[in-house]
């Protein structure tokens, strides 16, 4: 169970880092990141994510808010993963 938790906690550190770096490739493209073929790759990522997040978000966020609401999705889980990876840890030490 704990090598379980540890490998979602990679992943969703993963799936974070590739939100963050697709908007520092956005930020660093100078409004041409559409025509950039590492912020198209990141974003094909990272759309299971944001779709995920755009499905459990109300209608009222804007679409281009919608990845940040999937980096706080992910910063939730984990949160959650650590908590587990900790108190696994804690259980198999007594």
């Amino acid at each position: 169970m704990l090598s379980l938790v540890i490998v979602l906690k990679g992943l969703v550190e993963f799936g974070a880092l590739l939100i963050v770096a697709q908007a520092l490739v956005y930020l660093l493209s100078f409004g041409r990141h559409e025509q950039n073929s590492v912020y198209r790759f990141m974003r094909l990522l990272t759309s299971p994510t944001v779709r995920l997040a755009r499905w459990v978000s109300p209608r009222a966020i804007i679409d281009r808010h919608v990845p940040a609401v999937a980096l706080f999705m992910l910063f939730a889980v984990w949160v959650f993963l650590t908590f587990m990876k900790y108190h696994l840890q804690l259980s198999a030490q007594a």
